[in-house]
C-alpha cells in the first residue's frame, strides 16, 4: 500500500513539475546575439501582410527619412491571411453581414457596428485612392472591383428581420441605395444562382447594395511593397523569422531574427516595433514580455471554401450573397456565396467551413496553440472554453463534415450546384482573441485589438474580422496610439491629405458622403450614388462625368441613378 501511495505521489509531483514547466516555458528568454547597430533604426515591422505594409506606407509618407525594416518568415509578402485565396475578399462595409446588425430584445435593429464598419471602409477607400493617385497602386481593377453585396434569407422570421434591418440601415447616408425585395423574380435578376432550382413555395427575401466591392488584399500588399522598395530607407528581408524580443534600458528594442536561408541569427536595435504577423502576433507579443501581453490568449480556427472556376458558373454570379448563421452557430460561421477575382480570373467561393487546427498560421506549427498557453492565460482559456460550448460544439461538428455534408449546405444557396463543379480549398488561419476584461474576466473577443506598451515603443495587432478591409483605419489608430507627439506636430495635417475625411464621420453628412465617395469612386473606378439630403434634394452639386463613367451629367451609371 505504501508503495502505491509513494508511486501516486511521485506521479503527482512529476505532473505538477511538467505543468509548471509547460506554463512558464513560453516566456523563457534565451540568449541572443548583441545588436549589430549601435544607432537604432526607426521602425521594425514583423510580418509581410497587409497590416505591416499599410503602416509602412503611412510612415514612409509621413517621415520619408525614417529607416524602416520589415521581416517576413516566408519567401514573399502576402503569403498568409492577406493572400487572395486565404480570405473572403469582401470589402466589409456592413452592407450584407447580418452578424453586424443584431436584433435587440425590444425587436429593434442595432446598426451602430454596421455603420462603424462602413465608416472604416470609407477610410480604406480613401487610402487606396490616394495610393492610386500617387502611382503606388498602378491599376485599381487589379485589386478592387464593383461587386454588389446581398443579404439572402428564407422563412417568415428571417424575412421580417431583414425587412426591419433594411428599414433601419437606409436611414443612414452610407447605406443609401440599398434595396429590399421578397419578389423571387427580382432576386433572380440580382443573383440567378440563388434562385434557379429553388422550391417556388419557399418564401425568400434579399437586400441588394450596388456599392459593394470585392478586394484582393494580396495584390494591394504586393504592389505597396514594390512602391516602398523604391526608397533606400525601406529594407525588406524575406525568409527571416523573429525569434527574440528584448527591451533595452533606453526603451529601444533588440529584435533577433533567424535567417532561414543561411541558418544564422543576428540582432537589430529599433526605436519602435510593430507586430503585424497575423496569427503569430500573439506569441511574439508574449515574447516581448510587456505587462499588457499577460491579458491575452488566442484560439485558432481554420477555414475552408468550395471553389467554382468554370465560366458557366462564374459568368452568372457577380455578387457577394451573405446568409444568416444557423441558430446556435458563432458569427464566424455566416455562409456566403461570393464572386471573386483571383489570379486574373473570376471565381465563385462558398463557405466558410471551419477547420479544427492548433496552428496559428496556415504554414505554422501544430504546437502553436500549446506554446501560447502560459500561467497568465491558462485559467482564462479554460473559463472561455466552458462559457462558449456552442463554439466548441460547432467546431467539432465542422470537423466531422464530409463532402456530402458540405454539398448539402451549398444547396441551400445554390440549389442547382453539382458536386463535380467545385473543389475544396483551405483558407488562412484566424486566431480569435481571448481577453481579460476588468469586470467580466476572460472573454472571447471578436474583431481586432491593438495592444501596445505604456511607452508606445511596441504595438501588436491581434484578432480577425473585419481585418484586412479596415487595415488603413486600424493603422491610423496605431499611429494615434503610439506616436501622439508626432501626430500633434504635423502628422494629422498630412494625414488629411491622404484621408480627406480624417477626424470626421461621413454618416453625419450626406454632403460629405457625396464629396468623399465621388473622389474615391473616380480614383478606384467604382460606381457612385449621389445621396440626397433630408429634403430629398441633391446634397452637393453633381460633378461632371469622366471618361471612366457614364456621361449623363452626374458621373454615375444609369442603373444606379435609377435607384
Amino acid at each position: 500500500m505504501k508503495k502505491i501511495i509513494k508511486a501516486l505521489l511521485g506521479i503527482s509531483v512529476s505532473l505538477a513539475v511538467a505543468l509548471t514547466l509547460f506554463l512558464y516555458w513560453p516566456l523563457y528568454q534565451r540568449g541572443a546575439p548583441p545588436a549589430e547597430n549601435e544607432q537604432p533604426v526607426d521602425v521594425v515591422l514583423i510580418g509581410g501582410g497587409i497590416m505591416s505594409v499599410t503602416l509602412a506606407t503611412y510612415l514612409q509618407e509621413l517621415e520619408p527619412s525614417w529607416n524602416l525594416h520589415l521581416f517576413e518568415r516566408q519567401d514573399g509578402v502576402a503569403q498568409e491571411s492577406s493572400n487572395g485565396w486565404n480570405n473572403a475578399g469582401t470589402g466589409h462595409s456592413g452592407f450584407a453581414e447580418l452578424n453586424y446588425t443584431p436584433e435587440l430584445a425590444d425587436g429593434s435593429i442595432e446598426t451602430k457596428r454596421a455603420v462603424g464598419i462602413a465608416e472604416q471602409f470609407e477610410i480604406s477607400r480613401q487610402f487606396w485612392a490616394h495610393q492610386v493617385e500617387q502611382g503606388r497602386l498602378p491599376k485599381p481593377s487589379d485589386f478592387i472591383n464593383p461587386t454588389p453585396h446581398m443579404s439572402f434569407v428564407w422563412g417568415d422570421e428571417n424575412i421580417e428581420y431583414l425587412r426591419k434591418r433594411h428599414a433601419a440601415l437606409i436611414q443612414n447616408p452610407l447605406f443609401y441605395g440599398m434595396q429590399f425585395s421578397e419578389d423571387a423574380e427580382q432576386i433572380r435578376q440580382w443573383a440567378p444562382l440563388l434562385m434557379e432550382g429553388r422550391d417556388p413555395a419557399q418564401k425568400v427575401a434579399a437586400t441588394f447594395m450596388p456599392l459593394g466591392t470585392d478586394v484582393n488584399f494580396g495584390v494591394i500588399t504586393s504592389q505597396l511593397t514594390q512602391a516602398l522598395q523604391k526608397s533606400d530607407n525601406f529594407h525588406l528581408e524575406l525568409s527571416h523569422e523573429v525569434t527574440a524580443l528584448q527591451q533595452n534600458e533606453d526603451k529601444t528594442w533588440n529584435v533577433t531574427v533567424h535567417d532561414l536561408g543561411t541558418d544564422k541569427e543576428r540582432t537589430i536595435k529599433s526605436r519602435f516595433v510593430f507586430i503585424g504577423a497575423g496569427g503569430a502576433s500573439l506569441k511574439l507579443l508574449q515574447l516581448s514580455g510587456i505587462p499588457e501581453s499577460r491579458d491575452y490568449a488566442g484560439f485558432p480556427v481554420g477555414g475552408q471554401f468550395l471553389a467554382f472556376e468554370a465560366s458557366a458558373i462564374t459568368g452568372r454570379h457577380d455578387v457577394k450573397a451573405y446568409g444568416k448563421a444557423e441558430a446556435g452557430s458563432p458569427p464566424m460561421s455566416v455562409p456566403h456565396l461570393d464572386a471573386r477575382k483571383l489570379d486574373g480570373k473570376p471565381v465563385v467561393l462558398f463557405g466558410p467551413f471551419a477547420l479544427q487546427s492548433t496552428k496559428f498560421l496556415k504554414d505554422g506549427s501544430w504546437f502553436d496553440l500549446f506554446s501560447s498557453v502560459t500561467h497568465n492565460n491558462f485559467a482564462g482559456m479554460l473559463r472561455v472554453g466552458s462559457e462558449n460550448l456552442d463554439l466548441v460544439k460547432y467546431l467539432v461538428e465542422q470537423a466531422q463534415l464530409g463532402d456530402a455534408e458540405r454539398h448539402a449546405e451549398l444547396l441551400k444557396y445554390f440549389p442547382n450546384a453539382k458536386p463535380e463543379d467545385w473543389k475544396l480549398v483551405t483558407a488562412g488561419q484566424r486566431v480569435q482573441v481571448i481577453k481579460r476584461d476588468p469586470q467580466k474576466g476572460a472573454i472571447l473577443q471578436f474583431g481586432t485589438e491593438i495592444v501596445s506598451d505604456a511607452d508606445g515603443t511596441i504595438a501588436a495587432l491581434l484578432g480577425a474580422s473585419p481585418g484586412a478591409s479596415t487595415s488603413p483605419p486600424i493603422m491610423l489608430s496605431v499611429l494615434a496610439k503610439v506616436f501622439p507627439q508626432q501626430m500633434a506636430a504635423g502628422w494629422e495635417t498630412r494625414l488629411k491629405e491622404i484621408v480627406p475625411s480624417y477626424g470626421r464621420n461621413l454618416n453625419d453628412s450626406p454632403a460629405l458622403t457625396n464629396e468623399i465617395r465621388w473622389k474615391t469612386s473616380q480614383a478606384l473606378q467604382l460606381p457612385y450614388l449621389n445621396v440626397p439630403d433630408a429634403g430629398g434634394e441633391q446634397a452637393i452639386p453633381t460633378p461632371a462625368a469622366t471618361n471612366e463613367q457614364d456621361a449623363e451629367g452626374d458621373g454615375s451609371n444609369k442603373e444606379l441613378q435609377a435607384l
